[in-house]
């Protein structure tokens, strides 16, 4: 069986053009996101685990993660979380870990293979089905991120993980846009693609079909570059690039906003068919 969700989440992957996720790592960065009228938004695994001193892709933040969704839940956007490979081996695990984040207000998650087991990874997705059936599973294969860009290998792995109710499919590291074609040739369900900045635009993977495209660590890793060259432009006495938001603007964030909780129950009880970004 394929996805089958019917949410005003997975709505946002069919409007005609491809769904723009940013992903953030904490309360602010998500704030900032939303107020520029990002509809959904992602977080980053790197970014929530580099926060807090630990390392991505370990299965060192199921806590943090789970916080993070809490704190993340009840903004007024809808809410994709990253949770690596959904940091067990026991899909019955993986599948309380979407309870709880389904219980915080996300109503989707990315569940990465790792390169491991395509079964183990198909069993996954369907225990989080079986026990979500809502919550938009993006299925994400390492087969290019990892691995050494097998399109066969790929084909197969993202053919099981469609079958086992998967809502949507993520190859990380894939930026050929004749590779891209041959794949979406191959899915049934939506294709997530990582932007790269010497990749394609995102107007040319609209184009060739990419419905979902999404930042990762890209914000996050560019957060802290301003920090490197903010200082080094504070040490050598030259003007300060870039902009930065004031710190009212930043205290504001700390509250949302009165209509906010109205925005998002409006938000989860609509349609966003016809709706872009």
């Amino acid at each position: 069986m394929t996805g089958m969700s019917g949410t005003p989440f997975a709505a946002l992957h069919h409007t005609g053009a491809p769904l723009l996720l940013p992903n953030a790592w904490d309360h602010a960065s998500a704030a900032l996101l939303a107020a520029q009228g990002f509809e959904a938004i992602g977080t980053t695994s790197l970014g929530v685990a580099a926060a807090v001193g630990l390392p991505d892709g370990a299965g060192a933040t199921r806590g943090v993660t789970l916080s993070l969704a809490r704190q993340l839940g009840a903004g007024p956007y809808f809410l994709s979380v990253d949770a690596e490979d959904g940091f067990s081996q026991d899909p019955d695990e993986v599948a309380e870990l979407a309870r709880e984040l389904s219980a915080s207000g996300a109503v989707g998650i990315n569940l990465e293979d790792g390169l491991g087991s395509a079964a183990l990874h198909a069993a996954k997705i369907a225990a989080v089905k079986a026990a979500v059936p809502d919550l938009f599973v993006n299925a994400r294969t390492d087969t290019y991120w990892l691995g050494d860009g097998d399109e066969r290998e790929t084909v197969r792995r993202l053919d099981a993980y469609q079958r086992a109710g998967a809502d949507g499919v993520f190859v990380p590291g894939l930026t050929d846009p004749a590779g891209i074609s041959v794949l979406l040739k191959t899915l049934d369900v939506p294709l997530n693609i990582l932007y790269s900045p010497s990749g394609p635009t995102i107007a040319q993977l609209g184009d060739l079909g990419v419905r979902r495209i999404s930042l990762g660590s890209l914000l996050y890793r560019r957060a802290l570059g301003a920090v490197l060259e903010t200082m080094a432009d504070i040490r050598a006495g030259r003007t300060l690039r870039g902009t930065a938001p004031t710190y009212a603007e930043v205290q504001a964030l700390s509250a949302e906003g009165p209509n906010a909780q109205h925005r998002r129950n409006h938000q989860v009880g609509g349609s966003h068919a016809g709706r872009a970004d």
